[in-house]
């Protein structure tokens, strides 16, 4: 029996011996394809610390360091101005005060006021009709301050409206720029400035409300159609004024405000001539 188990030992010893060339062999060949993954590995590793020498990680902000840089940024910030503010600045040089009185109107009566708009190189004022459709004198005050009457040139019963020309052009004349009112989109902002109550040149914001509008002011037979509904605040002494949008373009020429009490003030709802339609009495081709 021991003799058998040695030669069996003998044989598998034999075996090993006769295959173990061709076993190295194959382990070379493994461990050479290994060799780039581990240099691989190991250059990956390598890197890691490098980077980790030469570019700690950063030490966290203290709240105190934090607030500091805030109030840094925030200090050196040029703040953009309001769109309000930037339509005031562009509108301003083109208004126009009107100030309207008939023959048949005493001293204590007074006369009408209103607002208008110069829309062109020639001085021609967009107003409101019923600011001067009665008035034997119309006087213009324009927005460097130098006065001149004016004359009823060219009228749209039909929109309320009425373009105006100044006899004496003021040494200063600049024309509102006039923008599209079919661009425009209910809820996009709105800003209207006139003379309310004749407090000159008051801006109102708001927003477009609708577009489509009737209108039918007390006292008149006129209905007045197609207009731009607004909540900008507008009053008397308003009408006649530029209705404009974001980048201080005229969309609209105010006309007037509904108010089912009797007061004249208003109550949030304001209406104005598109100025695709209101221009056309001047001359500029409608679109």
């Amino acid at each position: 029996m021991e003799v058998q188990t040695e030669l069996i030992a003998a044989s598998r010893l034999a075996q090993w011996r006769a295959g173990w060339p061709r076993l190295r062999d194959r382990l070379k060949r493994t461990a050479k394809g290994l060799l780039p993954f581990l240099a691989g590995i190991a250059a990956a590793f390598v890197g890691m610390l490098l980077y980790a020498a030469l570019y700690p990680a950063p030490t966290p902000l203290t709240l105190k360091e934090v607030n500091t840089a805030v109030q840094q940024a925030m200090a050196s910030a040029t703040p953009r101005p309001a769109y309000a503010s930037q339509v005031y600045q562009i509108i301003q040089p083109s208004l126009v005060v009107i100030e309207a009185r008939s023959a048949e109107a005493g001293e204590e009566e007074g006369g009408a006021l209103g607002s208008g708009v110069v829309i062109s190189d020639q001085g021609d004022i967009l107003t409101a009709l019923h600011i001067v459709k009665d008035a034997s004198e119309i006087q213009l005050i324009f927005a460097d301050g130098s006065q001149s009457r004016g004359q009823i040139v060219s009228t749209q019963p039909e929109n309320d409206i009425a373009v105006l020309q100044p006899e004496q052009l003021p040494a200063l004349l600049i024309p509102a720029v006039l923008g599209n009112p079919r661009a425009m989109r209910v809820g996009d902002e709105a800003f209207a400035v006139g003379n309310p109550f004749g407090l000159y040149a008051s801006l109102s914001a708001g927003v477009i409300s609708g577009f489509e509008r009737s209108f039918q002011a007390e006292g008149s037979d006129q209905l007045i159609e197609g207009l731009i509904q607004i909540d900008s605040a507008v009053n008397p002494g308003n009408s006649g004024g530029p209705l404009l949008n974001r980048q201080g373009q005229v969309i609209g020429i105010v006309v007037g405000i509904l108010n089912p009490t009797q007061e004249k003030v208003f109550i949030g709802i304001g209406f104005a001539v598109p100025i695709s339609i209101a221009g056309g009495a001047a001359g500029v081709p409608q679109y």
